[in-house]
């Protein structure tokens, strides 16, 4: 018998099988390409996703063996959307978070119903990414799409409508939408009636954990799986990798390292302050009930190492291939132990948390010929690093305290990268005895909608280990706080510069 977990993310998916003691049985993962036709447009084909979780799931089955699943639970991107007809079949390629097409419908919300009542309804600040306003775009400028659409699903409820069981969606993949009343916890009358969006059309807002049904027939077939499947509620991926990386508790935080770095606090109630809303700081549901959280994160994250592998490391790709070693590991092996003389600004994608400026772009200052590629590979590390440590701080200035980060996704491998956030956040950063959270937290949604599960969380503390702790170390936290206070100068100083006729930053 094997719990599954499915983790659909931006760039890539993931499928991992869990034993009842959450060890891992069988993993499979895929990559899919991001599509950009037009300048600020970036979407996901959404039958290739699909594909792809398919191809995991059957791979992984196979590994399983004797160990059938029994329930399967979904961690998903945020905010991507993707229009289906009746079937569930995809009407257009997915809008992915980052896209900018919807930022021009920032004004109408903010002349409907303006920012401080926005934040109040939904927990999330106004901006261009929130779900809404994708679907507006396609009312707009593509009517076909928007008359032929019977659902507007986000990839959680889309995976779980082509699995069988009508569409559903988490109270915490919802908070992300931009549409949902996160104190109601129902879809926003006040929202929805002024995009004319029925609700009729979106998937029906659920607890995480549920129990939606089991797989069709016909899904189980295909997958071979021998056991009747019961299917959950799952949520959004950075709220089952906290549960997952057991932050079931006020004080702790996730700190994952994806394609998009992000630390999400676990907090006992809803925080809807001014200053969480002037700082962009969202509040809405985890997927541990009846705690919410919060996040800060920035787009370009652990994907700053893959644009870097991908464009100036392509001899340390042929080495991994042919020696059998992750090559991240090459890139990372010998990294000058001082902090380094350079300064990134990690704006490759937009911005995230705190500005939400989607017209930034990325920088490194402090070149000259004696700097070394391994300045530069750990100058990207401090960068993302420095970023978040501002974000904390922003954190504090709201009241919510973060005591120690417990480190999740392909980073936490890094014991490089870990010390590094340690001595930069003047933090202890704990690596744990299963780094694939999100996937573990969704497959624990899945076992508490099969066996009736009340309360997870003497579960989560049995099954999530602290492995190693990263204690700060005082002569790097002090070098590091020189260095955060000229960051901190760098993207105000850029702000209005012009370069080429575009805004630099």
């Amino acid at each position: 018998m094997s719990y599954l977990g499915v983790d659909v993310g931006t760039t890539g998916c993931k499928v991992i099988g869990f034993d009842e003691k959450g060890k891992i049985l069988a993993s499979s993962y895929r990559e899919y390409p991001l599509y950009q036709p037009e300048e600020g447009w970036i979407e996901l084909d959404p039958k290739e996703v699909e594909e792809a979780v398919r191809n995991c799931l059957q791979e992984v089955t196979q590994k399983l063996g004797e160990n059938q699943p029994v329930s399967i639970g979904i961690s998903s991107q945020g905010e991507a959307v993707v229009p289906v007809d009746e079937k569930g079949e995809p009407l257009a390629r997915g809008i992915v978070t980052f896209d900018c097409r919807g930022d021009e419908f920032c004004p109408f919300w903010r002349e409907e119903i303006g920012e401080e009542r926005f934040f109040e309804i939904t927990g999330m600040t106004l901006s261009g990414i929130g779900t809404v306003n994708k679907i507006l775009w396609w009312k707009k400028y593509r009517p076909e799409v928007w008359n032929q659409a019977r659902f507007f699903l986000c990839f959680e409820d889309f995976f779980a409508y082509r699995m069988g069981v009508q569409p559903a969606i988490s109270f915490s993949l919802a908070g992300r939408t931009m549409m949902f009343d996160v104190q109601k916890e129902s879809w926003s009358e006040e929202i929805l009636s002024r995009a004319e969006i029925s609700p009729s059309r979106l998937a029906q807002p659920l607890p995480s954990g549920t129990r939606l049904g089991e797989v069709s027939p016909a899904f189980r077939e295909e997958m071979g799986w021998q056991e009747r499947v019961v299917v959950a509620v799952g949520g959004h991926d950075q709220p089952c990798g906290a549960m997952g990386s057991g932050v079931i508790r006020p004080g702790l935080a996730m700190d994952a390292t994806g394609t998009v770095e992000c630390i999400a606090p676990a907090m006992s109630s809803l925080h809807l302050s001014p200053v969480m809303r002037e700082n962009n700081l969202c509040c809405y549901h985890h997927v541990f009930s009846p705690l919410y959280l919060t996040m800060v994160y920035n787009f370009t994250g652990g994907a700053i190492l893959r644009w870097f592998r991908d464009t100036f490391a392509q001899k340390d790709l042929e080495s991994a291939q042919k020696t059998g070693r992750d090559v991240y590991d090459l890139l990372l092996s010998d990294l000058p132990d001082d902090p380094t003389r350079l300064y990134v600004l990690p704006h490759f994608t937009t911005t995230g948390t705190p500005y939400f400026d989607s017209h930034s772009c990325g920088v490194i200052l402090g070149l000259s010929l004696e700097t070394k590629r391994n300045e530069i590979i750990k100058a990207l590390l401090e960068g993302v690093s420095l970023e978040m440590k501002f974000n904390l701080s922003l954190l504090t200035k709201a009241g919510v305290k973060v005591k120690r980060l417990r480190a999740i996704g392909g980073g936490a491998r890094s014991k490089v990268w870990l010390q590094l956030k340690a001595d930069v956040y003047d933090l202890p950063v704990e690596s744990l005895s299963v780094s694939e959270a999100a996937c573990l937290g969704a497959s624990l949604l899945g076992r508490k909608a099969r066996e009736g599960i009340d309360d997870l969380s003497p579960l989560i503390n049995e099954l999530v280990q602290v492995e190693e702790v990263y204690q700060p170390r005082e002569e790097a936290v002090r070098r590091y706080q020189e260095k955060f206070e000229l960051y901190q100068r760098i993207y105000p100083a850029l702000k209005n510069q012009i370069l080429g006729g575009k805004g630099l930053v």
